[in-house]
């Protein structure tokens, strides 16, 4: 409990040198949730307790006020017949008496009850503030936890890039680049000559063919310009 109160009551300049002197930040809020979460539950339960210790003083307190009231009622009855001769009345005044001194002690009583009832009354309106104050503040605790959590993984992603970032050796990593890009100008290359010898040559007799087809081709276009000449003549 004290580790996560001096967590929650740190400054901001101070944070960072508080959380590494610890092993895990993280899990000790937790805990300290957690120990906060079970104070709750139990302060919870004594609240009810109080309740209903109070709500039982507020019944007894109206049970007494009733039976001082009947005390009282049985009085004015004792009196009434020993007014009628119906009760002697030496015997009405003594039972007369009796019934108001039971009524002045259940007056007290309901008095005290009543007190008691106050009381309690005012502390289970104290403990529910306090109650109040305690969830708010678990479930502002729980969120900043959880912001929090969010934050130290974005930052461990970031600083382990950074890291895989400055162990990279740039240099060597061009270099390899650069012999990368001359293997494959060679092997283009490569395959475009063997891409050239992969064609079939010409035997000699087909040359001659050739060159022989081709000289009959131009004496032949060459005898129809002389006719088309001699005709315009």
């Amino acid at each position: 409990m004290n580790i996560f109160k001096r967590l929650l009551t740190i400054g901001k300049a101070e944070i960072h040198s508080v959380i590494e002197s610890f092993e895990d930040p993280i899990n000790l809020t937790e805990e300290g949730i957690r120990e906060m979460k079970e104070q709750l539950g139990k302060s919870i339960e004594a609240l009810a307790q109080m309740k209903a210790l109070a709500i039982r003083k507020k019944n007894e307190a109206e049970t007494e006020g009733q039976t001082a009231r009947d005390y009282y009622n049985k009085a004015i009855v004792i009196v009434q017949k020993a007014e009628k001769g119906e009760v002697k009345t030496a015997e009405a005044d003594r039972l007369a008496k009796e019934a108001l001194k039971r009524q002045v002690s259940s007056l007290e009583k309901a008095k005290t009850l009543q007190n008691e009832h106050e009381k309690l009354y005012d502390e289970c309106e104290k403990m529910q503030g306090s109650i109040n104050h305690l969830k708010s503040g678990i479930a502002k605790w729980e969120n900043e936890l959880n912001t929090l959590k969010a934050r130290v993984q974005v930052s461990e992603a970031t600083k382990d890039i950074n890291k895989k970032m400055t162990q990279m050796d740039t240099g060597s990593t061009v270099s390899m680049l650069e012999k990368l890009k001359d293997r494959v100008i060679q092997q283009e290359t490569l395959a475009e000559a063997y891409s050239d010898l992969s064609k079939p040559g010409k035997s000699i007799d087909e040359e001659i063919d050739a060159i022989i087809n081709n000289n009959d081709t131009e004496a032949e276009e060459a005898l129809n310009r002389l006719k088309e000449t001699l005709k315009k003549g």
